[in-house]
């Protein structure tokens, strides 16, 4: 799976401002490796089979990364897609999706570092009296040290170092800094 990151220039050297707010000179842009149907298919059919016995009744992502990955996992498993996003900085389910009680739902996203995104994914089910069955993500930042459900499952798992802005090295040394992330991130 790496070598594909590599081969489609998903996995990028640098400065970064990653959506969580920390700041890192590893970035992954899940979207690059996306845009190939056959990458899609495959990554996406990867999370498909580890969830496939879990009696799954919808899937929701975090906006907007996590859309196009939940979009095909829910398409695999054969079930109901939607997805949460923002609405003034706070997640939200709008645009006429719901959950019912006792939904069985999964939670895909693309990258996970902290988890923030889907920590407040899983509360929006919580409050729905949804049932969570696990957490998929093509790629876990934190080699596993975020355990956001007891089914937590990542295509790509490594340790990518992340810092505190005040912490930064790069920025210590003056190094200019790029948000690509989907969340409004103002470059320091």
């Amino acid at each position: 799976m790496l070598d594909v990151f590599k081969k489609t220039g998903a996995l990028l050297d640098g400065h970064f401002k990653l959506t969580s707010g920390r700041h890192s000179n590893t970035y992954f842009q899940c979207a690059k490796v996306l845009q190939y149907p056959e990458h899609l298919t495959t990554v996406c059919g990867t999370i498909a089979r580890h969830f496939s016995g879990k009696s799954v009744e919808t899937v929701i992502s975090p906006a907007i990364g996590g859309v196009v990955v939940g979009t095909e996992v829910g398409r695999q498993l054969g079930v109901k897609t939607i997805f949460a996003e923002r609405k003034e900085g706070i997640m939200t389910i709008r645009r006429g999706f719901s959950l019912e009680p006792n939904e069985r739902v999964l939670v895909i996203e693309d990258v996970i570092t902290t988890g923030g995104s889907v920590a407040e994914v899983i509360e929006l089910i919580k409050l729905a009296g949804a049932t969570l069955v696990g957490v998929g993500s093509v790629v876990d930042r934190s080699n596993g040290a975020v355990r956001l459900a007891d089914d937590h499952f990542s295509v790509l798992s490594m340790e990518v170092v992340s810092y505190t802005p005040e912490e930064c090295p790069l920025c210590k040394d003056g190094v200019t800094i790029d948000a690509p992330g989907s969340r409004a991130n103002k470059q320091r």
